[in-house]
């Protein structure tokens, strides 16, 4: 394939990053750039390329050989393999600048004059000197007069207004362009990507984001910047986000603030949500009490089987917690009445639907007491090869669930979020 000396900027997000040797690096994450300052031509720096690892790194224009339809090609020598921060003055093509708000007095587009357009990409090439620049802007007219999406115009940089660093950093600019990045993303891909966005923008996603998503890319964020991202919510908003988060993380998050702070959040949520919270926060957080979630799968005796699978199907559990259901007497719901056993995901898998979970209930499989320690607790899932376990008090109450990712989360180093991630895509 030929390689191309203009492109636009959105066609580079997501290409294979190649070396010299055309072996993978990684992808294109996004494009550094300069801001538009008085008639100087904004330049091209680099790229930002996420790395197998989930690493980020910059990689200069000037290490770029090729740009294909498909890849992106290197030039010989070595990569900085230094996460990627960002620089003042320089600006993120896809996160920061689609999506803004600009206007034009481009004289070949006079139906533009004085009308709020948006940026939908950016035109980049490479000069005589092979440095790349800004050399086209391509925006549409923000609103038509019957709310329809208008034309895309191309239009030379030079004429247009609103690409300037302090124009970029108004509030709400380019947000719509990443929110639609995040579709489809993992909640944990999603925390990632916005730890890499700067301060003001990070938290401008934040707002945007629904209160599901915003508490499930909450909860694979590291603790301080969870605490940084709940402290700038306004406190109804923050209760809400709680509420929606899983229990044992609502409650790690909420032990790590002023309890003041902590006790106003638990009063504005609504009282389902946080009363099982507060009994979380009863208990040592590396303890089997602080690990668990209050929220397994509980049935009584009589259930079907059927039923049983049905609740271990639901797409909100996670696989660990869906691999045992709990048997109890009623009530079924934390903290239950007296705990009968449990049955195995598989041996449910084996056994007619119509049968009764109670003719089927493991009762040898020892319980966690909610005092029992880390140590305890990851020896005992060693023991038993499990990935879940029942967590029971002294009046043989069911009072909650540990589950193997709750071990490991503290069992990791505390910075573990912040680390490379090893795994291929």
């Amino acid at each position: 394939m030929a390689a191309v000396n203009k492109v636009f900027a959105a066609r580079l997000a997501g290409l294979v990053v190649l070396g010299p040797d055309g072996e993978s690096i990684g992808r294109v994450r996004d494009i550094v750039v300069t801001v538009r300052v008085g008639r100087q031509q904004p330049r091209v720096l680099g790229l930002v390329v996420d790395l197998a690892t989930r690493r980020k790194i910059f990689v200069p224009m000037l290490r770029v050989t090729a740009v294909e339809p498909t890849s992106v090609t290197l030039t010989t020598g070595n990569v900085s393999m230094r996460r990627f921060v960002q620089r003042p003055g320089e600006v993120l093509a896809l996160a920061q600048v689609l999506d803004s708000r600009v206007r034009t007095d481009d004289p070949d587009a006079e139906d533009l004059h004085g009308v709020d357009c948006v940026v939908v990409d950016l035109g980049i090439e490479q000069t005589r000197t092979r440095d790349w620049v800004i050399a086209r802007v391509a925006v549409r007219p923000h609103r038509t007069r019957l709310g329809r999406r208008g034309s895309i115009h191309v239009l030379d940089w030079q004429n247009v207004q609103g690409l300037t660093w302090s124009d970029l950093s108004l509030p709400g600019q380019g947000v719509s362009q990443l929110l639609a990045q995040f579709e489809g993303l993992r909640p944990a891909d999603v925390a990632d990507a916005i730890r890499d966005l700067p301060e003001k923008r990070r938290l401008e996603v934040a707002f945007a984001l629904d209160d599901q998503r915003l508490a499930d890319v909450i909860q694979e964020m590291p603790d301080d910047d969870q605490i940084d991202l709940v402290q700038a919510l306004a406190p109804a908003r923050a209760a809400d986000v709680l509420e929606a988060m899983d229990p044992d993380d609502a409650a790690d998050l909420l032990g790590e603030l002023p309890e003041p702070e902590a006790e106003s959040l638990l009063r504005l949520m609504d009282p389902q949500d946080s009363e099982p919270v507060r009994r979380l926060l009863e208990h040592s957080p590396d303890t089997a009490g602080g690990l668990m979630t209050p929220e397994p799968v509980v049935l009584s005796a009589s259930a079907t089987v059927a039923e049983a699978l049905a609740r271990a199907r639901n797409p909100d559990l996670t696989p660990a917690l869906a691999s045992l259901v709990f048997v109890v007497r009623p009530p079924t719901a934390t903290p239950t009445g007296r705990y009968l056993g449990c049955v195995h995901l598989q041996q449910l898998l084996r056994e007619p639907p119509a049968s009764l979970v109670g003719g089927v209930i493991d009762t040898t499989l020892s319980t966690l007491s909610p005092d029992d320690s880390l140590a305890a607790v990851t020896r005992y899932f060693a023991a038993y090869n499990l990935v879940c376990g029942p967590v029971v008090d002294a009046e043989e109450h069911l009072i909650g669930a540990v589950t193997v990712d709750d071990v490991l989360d503290h069992l990791l180093p505390d910075d573990w979020r912040e680390q490379e991630h090893v795994g291929h895509e």
